[in-house]
């Protein structure tokens, strides 16, 4: 028998108690109260309660009590074509904001990760956007659009290509329009994000291809996108929830319009709740709306996990 063999069979382990382990559970309870308690009370209560609300006639203005009717709402969201509509328009506004911004924000990013005289200005100036509240975005954004005396009209003015445009009421432009704004204000945040990313990759691999003779493409494509990757997948699903789920700016720049032509989802929900007084209709539409996040994070998170690191 050996001395190190003696020793480890004469160290007993003390033995873990049940008392013990409850009173550690008690106290990592209470450390997590005060982060959970919000959590609970301005999330997942609300949440519970519209379920809830969504099986019932809930309506504003009724004094007859609240009726249980089932799934009768869900029964008519099946044959409510406005609804379905506004859904369209939601995933093409979350697909037109979500492509371009990712694609914008990572062109700033590789750019904002060079060695630049000023970098820390360009940084700062990069994310003003970022700190300006939506409403403030969307008050600047209807100045920028004004059909008479916006930035936009009066420059095609002086190029002379024509007397302009109302690009926030047209049937044609508004969408496009409101796309353009969604980018704009989005866009800091994935770059910060992505920055971040290529930020965390070792400078090594980058010496090393080069050294090799692989290019800036090549490098891009081997060393710095398989880096990026975890962080780009992540950062892309969390924008489309985010945009599917826009209200304040939208609502400021048409609030809907023109003829339905950008309202959204939540829009749709929020005319139906304040506006016709349908609390229950209303409640229905947001389950649908959760159901639909819930399945793109769950498809999000399989994807991430069945592929591991190299999702």
């Amino acid at each position: 028998m050996t001395l190190a063999t003696a020793t480890r069979r004469s160290v007993k382990r003390a033995p873990v108690r049940a008392g013990g382990r409850r009173a550690a559970d008690r106290g990592a309870w209470f450390l997590v109260l005060p982060a959970l308690i919000p959590i609970l009370v301005l999330s997942v209560g609300p949440l519970l309660y519209g379920i809830a609300l969504a099986f019932t006639d809930a309506q504003s203005g009724r004094t007859a009590a609240t009726q249980w009717i089932g799934t009768l709402n869900f029964q008519d969201l099946l044959h409510d074509t406005l609804f379905w509509e506004s859904f369209r328009i939601g995933l093409l506004w979350a697909v037109g904001v979500t492509v371009p911004q990712f694609l914008l924000a990572l062109g700033l990013a590789l750019l904002l990760d060079q060695d630049l005289r000023l970098r820390w200005l360009a940084r700062a100036l990069a994310i003003i956007p970022w700190a300006m509240p939506e409403v403030v975005v969307g008050i600047m954004w209807r100045l920028v659009y004004n059909p008479d005396a916006g930035i936009i009209n009066e420059t095609l003015r002086d190029l002379g290509l024509g007397d302009g445009h109302d690009w926030l009421s047209g049937l044609g432009t508004a969408l496009p329009a409101v796309i353009v704004v969604g980018v704009w204000a989005g866009m800091p945040q994935t770059t910060v994000t992505l920055l971040a990313g290529l930020q965390n990759t070792p400078r090594e691999l980058h010496e090393a291809a080069a050294m090799d003779g692989a290019g800036a493409w090549r490098r891009f494509r081997t060393v710095t996108w398989p880096a990026l990757r975890p962080v780009a997948l992540a950062v892309t699903a969390l924008n489309f929830i985010w945009n599917f789920n826009s209200f304040a700016l939208v609502y400021v720049l048409t609030n809907g319009g023109p003829g339905g032509r950008t309202r959204l989802p939540m829009l749709f929900a929020y005319e139906e709740a304040f506006r016709y007084g349908q609390f229950g209709y209303a409640a229905a539409m947001g389950c649908v709306m959760v159901a639909v996040i819930s399945v793109i994070l769950a498809v999000h998170l399989v994807g991430r996990l069945s592929g591991g690191e190299d999702a």
